[in-house]
């Protein structure tokens, strides 16, 4: 299993190189991070990931990182992608080193004082429903200058970027137009007076078009199948 895991790993890292190279919109010599999605992956599969060089873990589900997380027995930065319920917000704030999937103003308020209850800076994304599908969650593009001026005036988040999903196209090409939307949304809020903020992290794409989104300007990305293979349910 590990070394099909560090030939899966190198393949990933092999082809967000290359997105790299072919990027037109954002500077070739940008690092992109890979975030290594391990949601229904056991903990053997992610020491064999991050023994091959994984720097970053990425789950879906706060209870089940909680769980992996008290066995792991590495040292490896905990990134939550998946929707995130307030009734879960303390444990995540505990958890989780980047969070990327803030979509309401009440969320990010739960978050704000989950952090200063243990006196902690949470570093977030906001998520972004760009194509406004029911089936996915994240704050419309209209409502995005609204609620990320609320961030920004937070004490304990620190509003580090956005996130984006694309729609599961039969085209993965169609994704395309979305991510290049998303990459000049994100250059438009780095023009903003912001306070505490920063534009840092662009995270979009995932297994099926995270190449796209590589040469469309994304420098997180989050990718699972490709390295892990089928989920283990």
């Amino acid at each position: 299993m590990e070394i099909m895991i560090e030939e899966k790993l190198r393949e990933v890292e092999r082809t967000i190189e290359v997105g790299r190279s072919r990027r037109e919109r954002a500077g070739k010599d940008e690092y992109v991070q890979l975030v290594a999605v391990t949601k229904n992956h056991d903990v053997e599969a992610m020491r064999a990931a991050i023994d091959a060089g994984v720097t970053i873990i990425g789950e879906n589900r706060v209870q089940e990182a909680a769980k992996k997380h008290e066995t792991l027995g590495r040292d490896v930065s905990w990134h939550l992608i998946g929707h995130l319920q307030t009734n879960k917000v303390k444990q995540a704030v505990k958890l989780f080193d980047l969070i990327h999937s803030v979509d309401s103003e009440h969320l990010l308020l739960a978050v704000d004082d989950a952090a200063d209850r243990i006196h902690k800076v949470q570093d977030i994304l906001i998520q972004v429903n760009l194509a406004r599908e029911d089936s996915k969650f994240g704050v419309f593009k209209e409502d995005l200058p609204f609620l990320v001026q609320k961030a920004d005036m937070m004490k304990h988040v620190h509003l580090s970027g956005l996130m984006c999903i694309a729609p599961d196209y039969e085209d993965v090409e169609a994704c395309r137009p979305l991510f290049r939307e998303m990459y000049d949304l994100f250059g438009k809020l780095k023009l903003l007076p912001l306070f505490s903020s920063e534009m840092k992290w662009l995270s979009m794409g995932m297994t099926h078009d995270y190449p796209i989104a590589v040469e469309e300007g994304a420098n997180l990305v989050r990718v699972g199948t490709a390295i892990f293979g089928p989920r283990q349910y």
